[in-house]
């Protein structure tokens, strides 16, 4: 059996993304008509993160001593379009058909209100370090891969230990939602928690009412995309923290269940919401209501919601009804449903679990033969009456186990034209 994650640290230390050509390029401009020992860019945050641990690299960040419009003038007439993606703090997007990267220039917080921070652009490499969140996202990696750790991050990284730069409380009274971001790293690295950190966060979660539910949204889902989420009720002190956040999520114990399951059965968040908020009792409308979610989360969690009931009352739902059900809904969300009753009820056996997902899986649905086409050239005309009589065949088509006699249909059909 192949180790990917063996074949993935080899490619990194003879592959490394910072020798990609385009990178290269970006560095090469930014560092134009500056002598080479001043450095004018380097990655920082998640990139640096993930090349270290030898994880994929899904986003770019690159920090540079330049000032925004600098940056704008050495990429006129490039194949990078630049989008001013935040000009308040700092940062525009470079964007071409294979990358966008994010760059930032330096900058110290000179005052801050938990939301928002008043900046000053600096040239100073530690200062810029000195206001970010965590240790191991305050490493820097130049192009030539030489690493510049001022927070001493990399050991941390080693050591899995998420640690606030200097004092925590400081830290995150600059911004509330790195409280949210420590449950993700320490999620994330299954990081050691210090009993320090626990204060000064619960000291501080009335803060996090403060902040936008667009960004507190963001941050939830990223948690809730991490391979270790499953995890967090094996440690007290993030189950205690996330739950004083989100108090809606009331079935956080259901997720110990999963753990029983393959891991590539959950590739959604919307499984997880769905864990964590269904009952009998509505319970997920208060979480809709809480915060701004799309209208897709939305529409999906109400029907699940729905046939979460109807499973309850319906003893058949996964046997005898299981491939109407399957032309109503579709497969993905059967499967979830499976997934919700395997986790809600102890009583239910993985090889039944099992079972139901490979009968899912293994029907074929076959498609309603009939549209409005078919009723025109029969004679019917008028709108209403086609929505009707396409209903009436539907309805019939399916008691009868996805079939309906000739007979039948010109029955059906007849009716409607006289």
């Amino acid at each position: 059996m192949l180790n990917f994650s063996f074949i993935r640290k080899i490619k990194n230390k003879f592959f490394p993304f910072y020798k990609n050509s385009d990178l290269q390029f970006v560095f090469k401009k930014l560092q134009e008509k500056y002598p080479s020992q001043n450095k004018t860019a380097m990655f920082v945050g998640g990139c640096v993160r993930k090349y270290l641990s030898n994880e994929t690299i899904d986003d770019i960040d690159i920090a540079t001593s330049l000032k925004i419009d600098q940056i704008k003038e050495k990429f006129k007439n490039t194949k990078f379009n630049i989008i001013d993606s935040g000009l308040k703090h700092g940062s525009v997007t470079l964007v071409s058909n294979k990358l966008r990267l994010e760059i930032t220039t330096l900058r110290k917080d000179i005052k801050t209100d938990g939301r928002h921070a008043e900046i000053q652009y600096t040239d100073n490499w530690k200062d810029d370090s000195n206001r970010r969140d965590f240790t191991i996202n305050a490493i820097y990696l130049d192009i030539d891969g030489n690493i510049f750790d001022p927070q001493l991050g990399v050991d941390d990284l080693k050591n899995k230990n998420v640690k606030f730069i200097g004092d925590p409380q400081k830290r995150i009274e600059e911004d509330y939602l790195r409280i949210i971001r420590f449950i993700r790293f320490s999620l994330e690295y299954n990081s050691k928690i210090e009993r320090t950190t626990i204060n000064a966060i619960k000291l501080n979660l009335d803060g996090i009412k403060n902040i936008s539910k667009e960004r507190i949204l963001n941050e939830l889902f990223k948690i809730l995309r991490l391979k270790n989420f499953i995890k967090i009720n094996k440690n007290e002190y993030l189950k205690e923290i996330f739950l004083l956040i989100f108090p809606e999520f009331k079935f956080i114990n259901r997720l110990s269940e999963l753990n029983k399951i393959p891991i590539d059965h959950m590739s959604d968040i919307k499984i997880f919401l769905a864990i964590l908020l269904l009952d009998n009792k509505h319970n997920h409308e208060y979480f809709l209501h809480k915060h701004n979610v799309s209208n897709e989360i939305k529409e999906n969690l109400n029907q699940l919601a729905k046939n979460y009931l109807d499973m309850i009352e319906n003893k058949k739902f996964f046997q005898k009804d299981l491939k109407k059900n399957i032309y109503h809904f579709g497969k993905n969300h059967l499967k979830v449903l499976n997934i919700i009753n395997f986790s809600c009820d102890e009583k239910i056996k993985l090889e039944n679990y099992l079972k139901v997902f490979d009968n899912i899986n293994k029907i074929s649905v076959p498609k309603f033969p009939f549209d409005g086409h078919y009723l025109k050239d029969k004679g019917i005309k008028d709108g209403v009456k086609i929505g009707r009589t396409l209903k009436l065949l539907e309805d019939e088509w399916l008691k009868n186990d996805f079939q309906i006699s000739d007979q039948e249909t010109s029955k059906i059909v007849n009716n409607q034209i006289n």
